[in-house]
């Protein structure tokens, strides 16, 4: 999908949180950037690749507990727990916006040219 071809938003605002049922399809559906020059990947199987400006990478794993709540681990020990929400402008969806449970760090990835 290319970045002028986003999918519309339809009823999504921005801001709204992304429902368990849709959160998988939403981080798998294309690479994230982020405002820093940063990058993720999100694979239906459970892993994720963080990229750093350098192009420097970062493994580690991702999931959906059972109340609902978004994880990441990074080895070896860094676990947190993200409240995720839709990024919309105007009436397209652009990404996903993470909110860090603890300390309340936000951070909006933003959906890269999948083309």
């Amino acid at each position: 999908m290319s970045q002028n071809q986003e999918p519309p938003a339809e009823g999504i605002r921005d801001g709204d949180p992304i429902g368990m049922d849709a959160l998988a399809g939403a981080l798998t559906r294309s690479p994230l950037a982020y405002s820093d020059g940063t990058a993720q990947v999100f694979l239906p199987d459970g892993s994720t690749t963080f990229t750093e400006r350098d192009g420097s990478r970062t493994t580690g794993e991702w999931g959906v507990d059972e109340g609902g709540r978004f994880w990441s681990f990074w080895p070896p020990s860094y676990r947190a727990e993200y409240d995720v929400s839709w990024a919309v402008e105007s009436t397209r969806v652009v990404g996903v916006r993470f909110q860090e449970r603890a300390r309340g760090a936000t951070s909006d990835g933003r959906y890269v040219d999948g083309d």
